[in-house]
């Protein structure tokens, strides 16, 4: 790839990146830090994914142009419907401007009813924040399932199509990015897509845009409908669009 094209392409995804921090031990000051990083040489993020605890603070600390996004029922993915409506109102309160849902996955191939109901519901509750499903597909196994699972989430009112949570063995995969595109493609182009985890290298998130520009056409992915879920992969990206030493001593286009 010339270098005039990856560093375009490198700036694109900066812009299509919810620069993420779900770990554990998470702070206040991690936050912070976060929404520095944020905004970069190279641009603005789409938006910072963090905990739902810190989305009021994070809100503060951002300008408008960066969303933030919080996560709720993660990352189990349960069949409490009730409480996870009180996270997505709380989070909406506090001022998320997207709320990625895990869904009850493990009920997925046995009633799929029961997570289309689950995310109409948030969805209805989620006022003006958009709602990405987290389908949670290294933990599905098989093609049918994954399909059902995106079925589902479009039929109760998705937005977004999100691989995985970013917590469990597998995550974003090629393969299950492109059941995700394919079915949003039948579904007439509109609902988003979020490849997350294990996104480390340009490559891999340049390949994931490809997909999408292949899958559902060239404009398909813009910021408001394709995102990609890392927190790893910003160095990488910006090496490559800088035309810099990238890390690990690869070479910059």
């Amino acid at each position: 790839m010339a270098g005039g094209t990856a560093a375009r392409r490198a700036k694109a995804l900066i812009a299509r990146l919810d620069l993420t921090n779900l770990a554990e031990d998470c702070s206040e000051a991690d936050v912070a830090a976060l929404c520095d990083r944020a905004e970069t040489p190279a641009g603005p993020v789409a938006a910072i994914c963090i905990w739902p605890e810190f989305v009021a603070f994070a809100r503060r600390e951002l300008s408008a142009r960066i969303k933030v996004a919080t996560v709720v029922n993660f990352p189990m993915g349960g069949a409490d419907v009730d409480a996870t409506l009180a996270e997505t109102r709380q989070a909406v309160a506090d001022g998320a401007d997207e709320i990625d849902l895990v869904v009850a996955y493990d009920r997925v191939e046995s009633d799929p009813g029961f997570v289309e109901a689950q995310v109409r519901t948030i969805k209805a509750h989620c006022g003006h924040a958009k709602l990405k499903t987290i389908l949670e597909t290294g933990r599905l196994f098989d093609e049918a399932a994954i399909r059902t699972a995106c079925h589902a989430a479009i039929a109760g009112g998705a937005d977004f199509l999100k691989t995985s949570t970013g917590k469990v063995e597998v995550n974003a995969t090629p393969a299950s990015a492109r059941m995700l595109l394919e079915e949003i493609a039948k579904a007439g182009g509109t609902v988003g897509c979020k490849p997350a985890g294990g996104i480390r290298t340009f490559e891999d998130a340049d390949g994931y845009m490809r997909l999408a520009e292949t899958i559902c056409g060239s404009d398909y992915p813009s910021p408001d409908r394709f995102r990609l879920g890392a927190s790893g992969v910003l160095a990488d990206l910006l090496a490559v669009a800088a035309g810099t030493e990238r890390p690990g001593g690869k070479a910059g286009y």
